[in-house]
C-alpha cells in the first residue's frame, strides 16, 4: 500500500475500484475524517445514512457493517475497525456551520467546501453532497432525550478503519475542519489503497 497524507483542514477525491480496500488512519489521534462515496459510473448514486441505518439496523457502525447507497445497493464493507466510534448523523461542516457555532472564530469553508472542490472534477456539484460517514467522530446520543453532543474523538495515534469497495466508487475524504469535532485542534489524516494482486480473489 502507498500511504497518502491529507493536510489539516483539507480534502481529496479519488477513484476506488471494486475489490480494493481503503484504509483511513488517524496518525496522531483525535482527528475526524469525513468520507463520501459515489457510484463511479453514475454519481447520482451516493452513500446514504438513512438506507444504511435501515438495512444495518443500527446507528453504531463498525467492523462487519456495510454502507449503502440511496438506491439500496451496498457500496463499502467495513472489514477492520480499531476504534468502533464513528458518526453518520451530522452533515459536513461548512461556512454556515462556522457562523452558527463558532461566531467568535474565523469562518472556514469546512469539509463541505473541501469536498465540493475535490469532487467537482468528477461531476459532483455542491448540492449533491450528502451526509458524510464521519470517521472517528464521537457523537453520543442521549437515550432519554435524543439530544446529540459532539465530543473529542476517542481514536489514538495509529487507529484506523478499512473498507472494501463493493463496486467502482468515487471517494471524497477530508481531515475535518470543525473545532468541536476534533477536540479543538486540527491534524492530518492518512489513507492507503490496497489493490488485490491480479488473479487473487
Amino acid at each position: 500500500m502507498n500511504p497518502h497524507r491529507i493536510a489539516p483542514r483539507s480534502g481529496v477525491a479519488f477513484r476506488l475500484e471494486e475489490g480494493e480496500t481503503l484504509t483511513v488512519v488517524d496518525p496522531q489521534g483525535g482527528q475526524v475524517s469525513d468520507l463520501l462515496a459515489f457510484n463511479a459510473d453514475d454519481v447520482r448514486e451516493v452513500i446514504s445514512n438513512g438506507r444504511t441505518f435501515d438495512y444495518e439496523e443500527t446507528i453504531s457502525l463498525g467492523q462487519g457493517n456495510r454502507l449503502w447507497s440511496n438506491r439500496s445497493k451496498p457500496m463499502l464493507e467495513i472489514v477492520e475497525d480499531t476504534v468502533g466510534r464513528h458518526d453518520f448523523l451530522l452533515t459536513p461542516c461548512s461556512e454556515a456551520t462556522f457562523r452558527h457555532f463558532y461566531a467568535d472564530k474565523p469562518v472556514h469553508r469546512g469539509c463541505f467546501g473541501n469536498l465540493a472542490e475535490a469532487l467537482s472534477p468528477y461531476g459532483v456539484e455542491a448540492d449533491m453532497i450528502p451526509t458524510a460517514f464521519n470517521l472517528f467522530m464521537n457523537v453520543p446520543v442521549d437515550g432519554a432525550t435524543g439530544r446529540l453532543a459532539v465530543e473529542p474523538p476517542v481514536s489514538k495515534s495509529g487507529d484506523h478503519i478499512s473498507m472494501r469497495a463493493l463496486s467502482p466508487l468515487i471517494i471524497g475524504l477530508t481531515a475535518c475542519s470543525a473545532y468541536d469535532s476534533c477536540g479543538g485542534t486540527f491534524k492530518p489524516i492518512d489513507y492507503a489503497i490496497d489493490r488485490p494482486t491480479a488473479g487473487v480473489t
